[in-house]
């Protein structure tokens, strides 16, 4: 038995107060210091803004997308642009899109477009102002050229192209490249393409069994003659490598005794974030870990005194974080799990600092819940390092409130220590929330994230089931009231408990999940080769052109195992998801229709993987609130 505040009840927050924009966010400073830009709504879509440095001074939009909020911009080396990536409707092919500040008109230039192209790796060229380089498949769908542009023309220059579908290219010395290729056998090879003879000397190879995602991450150092890797050759843990492009000579830059350098083993995208760069030089300063909350290894002198006064404005971790060329102010925000993106300036010249904003200064901190580390021990032994976030007051007569276990996606991925307004809405409604870094997950070392091979449907999921049974030992979860969530590799995982362990859960919500492990495959973008999958899909899941292999695919899946689904499911999909398809989430809707299982089923025409468009996640978690409130007995405000 249950009770459930009044709708009006105090404490009960709204809804929209999690998933409306916020009034600003993910602020940096301009190149010379008098300004900064920052994304606030414009027309209910978030859009960039600048405004300068000087207190009382107005912001300006200088962006004019109604259609879907910019979510990833960058200032140029010269403070009279700004470029951003954006996509249409979710389809995951960014273009390239420049500002100019001088211009009193809000609005941008296309600087490439192609379509169906899709931008990567933009980044601005040292020693070569007013010009960026990227990587985009505008000639062949399948394939990355290496381009340059020049910013203030749209001049566009192709600079190689690509060698073949695993194949991509950096910058190295002088005029020099690096050919990145992926093979066959897991492995990813660097070369140099000398530039006078034209000939490749091979530079280094990493064994890719250890990078999931099939590329080791990489960053050019200033002057390109060497490139930072992010690697576990020879240590259990990642840790910060610089391999010389010229001679192939490795040396350890920097390294944590227990802890995995921040996004070692996502993306590339994601490795520049963990390394911490001079603004002028492109020098590291700073490197960054991550376990139950962030640590920062300063590499010179100057930053650990800007870094001492930075950490001690909040006591969250430091975030994003920028500076001038002077490298003497400085904005930064933090990461918390109650206050999350309070942005400061910092004045390293004269020690004056100022908060500039709080995004969601309607949240107060005090009315949300903690999220606190725990470990779990699996049924074999392995730790499982996992979040607990209990409801700040729980209203039920019984002794232990319902419960949500979260699935993160990837699975190459994890969860870590933040402010997360899926979990913040669960837990002011009264569920307990428990998210696990289980088998597979990322940033651990290699024996956690290996442990996953040939574990879909199988430990990886066993992990969840351990962390429930442990929930209800400590007197967190009731047993009858338990559901499972997720979104991506989530998803599959809330399909899995509904499909394997039927009497665990009683509701299961799947975001953009994969129903059809065999068919998700088959159906990835063309640029991802079989060699790109080889390190991942293929190794930890099976190669489904392997007739052996194929039918262990089959087994793992829920869609072959759905006459075994019984419980109520919420199902949410984006119509235009370039890596699981709106086909995943119609097969499994259709035969759980046909057997009269209780399905809710949402279709969004204009996202892709992940919903951005705040009406749209209004109407998908408001749809999460009612169904959890009608399956597990929680409480609904919306």
């Amino acid at each position: 038995m249950t009770t459930t505040r009044d709708n009006n009840a105090p404490g009960l927050i709204p809804l929209e107060d999690f998933f409306s924009p916020p009034q600003r966010a993910g602020a940096t400073i301009s190149p010379d210091g008098t300004r900064f830009a920052f994304l606030a709504p414009w027309r209910n879509r978030l859009n960039v803004w600048v405004e300068d440095l000087e207190p009382g001074s107005e912001p300006r939009c200088v962006t004019a997308d109604e259609t879907r909020s910019v979510r990833n911009f960058r200032w140029t080396d010269d403070p009279r642009w700004l470029v951003y990536l954006q996509d249409t409707g979710g389809d995951e092919n960014w273009h390239l899109f420049r500002v100019d500040l001088d211009s009193n008109d809000a609005g941008s230039v296309d600087l490439t477009p192609f379509p169906g192209a899709r931008v990567v790796d933009a980044d601005t060229v040292a020693g070569r102002p007013g010009t960026m380089s990227f990587s985009m498949n505008a000639r062949d769908a399948s394939q990355f050229d290496l381009h340059e542009i020049d910013i203030a023309t749209g001049e566009l220059t192709m600079v190689a192209q690509s060698q073949g579908v695993s194949t991509s290219w950096m910058r190295g010395p002088g005029d020099d490249l690096l050919r990145l290729s992926q093979t066959a056998g897991r492995s990813l090879e660097v070369a140099r393409l000398d530039s006078a003879t034209g000939e490749f000397t091979p530079v280094v190879s990493f064994d890719g069994n250890d990078h999931p995602l099939g590329v080791a991450p990489l960053e050019s150092t200033p002057d390109r003659t060497g490139i930072w890797v992010g690697s576990n050759q020879g240590a259990g843990l990642a840790r910060l490598i610089r391999v010389d492009v010229r001679t192939g000579q490795i040396a350890e830059v920097d390294a944590h005794p227990t802890l995995e350098i921040d996004g070692a083993r996502r993306a590339v995208a994601e490795m520049s974030s963990a390394l911490i760069r001079d603004r002028a030089t492109g020098e590291l300063i700073g490197v960054r870990y991550l376990g139950e909350r962030q640590v920062i290894h300063a590499q010179t002198t100057e930053f650990a005194n800007v870094l001492k006064n930075l950490e001690a404005l909040s006591d969250g971790d430091v975030g994003e974080l920028s500076s001038d060329e002077s490298g003497l102010k400085w904005i930064v925000s933090f990461t918390h799990d109650r206050d999350p993106g309070v942005t400061w300036f910092y004045d390293h010249s004269t020690g004056d600092s100022r908060r500039l904003f709080r995004p969601f200064p309607h949240l107060h901190p005090d009315a949300l819940a903690p999220m606190t580390p725990v470990t779990i021990p699996a049924r074999d032994g392995l730790e499982l390092p996992s979040y607990l976030t209990l409801p700040v007051a729980h209203t039920s007569v019984d002794s232990a409130p319902p419960l949500v276990v979260l699935v993160h996606g990837g699975p190459w991925y994890r969860d870590s220590w933040g402010y997360q307004p899926t979990v913040q809405l669960l837990a002011n409604r009264g569920y307990a929330v428990l998210q696990v870094n289980f088998r597979g997950s990322v940033g651990y070392g290699t024996a956690h994230t290996r442990a996953a091979i040939g574990e879909f449907a199988g430990k990886m999921h066993d992990d969840l089931l351990d962390a429930v049974d442990w929930a209800v030992a400590e007197g967190h979860a009731d047993r009858d009231r338990v559901a499972i969530m997720g979104g991506s590799y989530g998803g599959y995982a809330a399909l899995v408990g509904a499909a394997f362990t039927p009497d665990v859960f009683a509701a299961a919500v799947d975001y953009v999940g994969i129903s059809d492990l065999e068919n998700f495959m088959r159906t990835q973008p063309s640029f991802l080769g079989k060699e790109s999958l080889a390190n991942n899909w293929h190794l930890y899941v099976g190669d489904p052109d392997d007739p052996v292999q194929a039918a262990e695919i089959r087994a793992r899946s829920p869609i072959n195992r759905v006459d075994d689904i019984r419980r109520p499911l919420l199902i949410a999909q984006g119509a235009n998801d370039a890596r699981v398809v709106q086909a995943e989430s119609d097969t499994i809707v259709e035969a759980l229709r046909q057997r009269k299982v209780d399905v809710e089923y949402l279709v969004f025409d204009d996202e892709g993987h992940g919903f951005v468009n705040p009406e749209n996640q209004m109407t998908f978690y408001r749809a999460v609130e009612r169904f959890l409130a009608r399956h597990l007995g929680g409480e609904v405000r919306s």
